[in-house]
């Protein structure tokens, strides 16, 4: 995933602007809540910010610049995900332990059908290679890690893998090792727990609400297999893990200031077919490996009824492997798994939180925060029950050591290969982990200036140009750390809502900063801001006139001018 990064450096296009805006802040700024370079006088206490932190304080203390930190990041989440997911393998597979890893680097079945077809399978988008597969299932995203990762944003739902993977593994050992740990080994494990369920508001919110119900039903699970002697440590994992994992975070609960909205019913589910073209493969081995079960117990198809006849067909669909898990009579972890994958594709059907996206895209945030979580559940599930299938005497005969270590080198050799083979999104460079570089070649005016701005400390705050969201705009902010007044509009609408009418005053106010000379100091003041730039963007956009007075020139370089504030 390294090798990725080292082809696709560049910080230029998606949410990479505000991904690196969040990482360079902390860096600059150490403080709970970090400052939000898109707001001036704002934090990021309106948005989970933890992972953010966390790769900002390894980057301080290593001395790595925000532009190459960011492009650790991702590989790093990658390495502690996948570490997290053969451990898992290790303690249910006696062979094929690295199949729980398959789910990091799988495709959905849309992308491949468009690799070689070069077609897509929902024609209201295009068909490029653009958005891989992740725009199936109509008006929502439907992202998979392994486009996440290539796709390169450092963004809080990509974080949260690695902290995903390792909770999956947790309650794992768990199930696997309760009886047998120690008191003191019980307690280290339900602290681990504790701190990684804790941490998923903070990191990606939407995790806690799908992965604190399985970690209830882990812990009622081995309170029941323990239900005739029930120790005093076993129903502490049911009654004291939740609250501890609370007051681990408190302080930064307290701070947070979210917007939530309501539940609501879906009146429009998923296409079917679109359904599949995201979830097929997991659901396809979910129905081969229940044949079995439908033959022994067919009336349990039934439950499919009341969904299909409603028309909520996908659901109808999941709803059949999941009653098959739930019914089996030596279910193991991995049924438990799938059952809480499949179960989050179908609330996905029925409901969606209310948001201000909008009536066309009402659940597209919905099933773009649901699906990463049900995916790494459904796929460590599936390829962990695909293992097992493949272990029974007479499928797969075993190889050598030789033969698996060359079968290893050659899979390496391919991975390593494949970023340098094919055009990887937004490629503005590469042979390089800084994510800045490209700017010396692609906007040379900025490149000197804003490497002026990054050795700047203090508590400074920019005026720069704004132009909506999903530009080259916002790009001092995001490439320095200091909070301009005004970023990415509509980013900060999602986040802060617009009680006080900011969307159109902030806005207005840089316009007038820039063109109105005897506006100039008094808005910059109103702002605090200390710093003025002008560079090609602000010139395009504005037709600049400054006042003669009140500002003073700190840096000139290749048309590209900052002011210091001095009035």
């Amino acid at each position: 995933m390294l090798d990725v990064r080292f082809a696709s450096p560049g910080i230029s296009f998606a949410e990479k602007f505000m991904d690196h805006g969040f990482l360079t802040s902390v860096i600059r700024n150490p403080v709970v809540p970090p400052l939000d370079p898109w707001f001036a006088g704002g934090t990021l206490n309106v948005y989970y910010y933890l992972g953010y932190w966390l790769f900002g304080c390894l980057a301080i203390v290593s001395g790595v610049p925000s532009s190459i930190a960011f492009n650790l990041a991702l590989p790093t989440v990658f390495a502690l995900s996948a570490v997290s997911l053969y451990a898992v393998g290790t303690l249910l597979l006696d062979r094929f332990r690295w199949l729980p890893l398959i789910p990091l680097i799988l495709p959905n079945p849309a992308l491949i059908f468009q690799v070689i077809t070069g077609n897509v399978v929902n024609p209201a988008y295009d068909a490029s290679l653009s958005w891989l597969g992740t725009r199936t299932i109509t008006n929502t995203i439907n992202e998979f890690p392994l486009f996440s990762f290539i796709w390169g944003d450092v963004h809080a739902h990509v974080i949260s893998l690695f902290n995903q993977a390792f909770l999956i593994f947790l309650l794992l050992f768990a199930w696997k090792r309760w009886e047998s740990l120690e008191n003191n080994g019980k307690v280290t494990l339900m602290a681990l727990i504790a701190l990684s369920l804790g941490s998923m508001p903070l990191f990606n919110t939407w995790d806690v609400l799908l992965y604190a119900p399985l970690v209830l039903v882990i812990a009622v699970l081995i309170l029941w297999r323990k239900r005739s002697c029930p120790e005093r440590t076993t129903w502490a994992f049911l009654f004291a893990i939740p609250p501890v994992s609370i007051l681990c975070y408190l302080p930064f609960y307290l701070q947070l200031r979210t917007h939530t909205g309501a539940i609501a019913l879906v009146n429009t589910p998923s296409d079917p077919l679109e359904f599949l073209w995201v979830n097929g493969i997991f659901i396809a081995i979910f129905f081969a490996l229940i044949v079995p079960e439908v033959r022994k117990r067919p009336l349990l198809l039934l439950a499919c009824l009341p969904f299909a006849l409603t028309g909520y067909t996908a659901a109808a669909i999941a709803v059949i492997p999941l009653i098959y898990c739930l019914a089996k009579a030596d279910r193991d972890y991995p049924e438990i798994l799938a059952a809480f994958g499949l179960a989050i594709l179908i609330a996905c059907e029925l409901v969606y939180m209310k948001d201000n996206m909008g009536e066309t895209y009402f659940r597209m945030n919905t099933v773009f925060k649901c699906y990463l979580p049900a995916w790494m559940m459904l796929g460590t599930a599936a390829f962990v029950m695909a293992g097992r299938w493949f272990s029974m005497p007479g499928r797969i005969p075993r190889i050598s050591s030789l033969q698996s270590a060359a079968l290893a080198i050659l899979a390496v050799t391919i991975l390593l290969a494949l970023p340098f083979c094919v055009a990887l999104p937004g490629n503005y460079g590469s042979g390089t982990l800084d994510g800045l570089a490209y700017l010396e070649f692609q906007n040379p005016g900025d490149a000197g200036a804003i490497a002026y701005l990054r050795t700047l400390s203090g508590n400074e705050i920019i005026v720069e140009a704004e132009k909506g969201d999903y530009s080259y705009y916002s790009r001092v902010s995001s490439f320095t750390g200091i909070p301009s007044i005004v970023g990415q509009p509509f980013h900060e609408f999602m986040w802060r809502g617009n009680d006080d009418g900011w969307y159109t005053t902030r806005p207005a106010d840089i316009r007038s900063i820039y063109e109105d000379p005897e506006k100039t100091v008094v808005l910059m003041k109103k702002y605090n801001a200390t710093l003025l730039y002008v560079g090609d963007s602000e010139r395009s956009r504005y037709a600049v006139s400054l006042p003669d007075e009140g500002l003073t020139q700190v840096y000139a370089d290749r048309a590209t001018i900052i002011y210091r504030l001095t009035g």
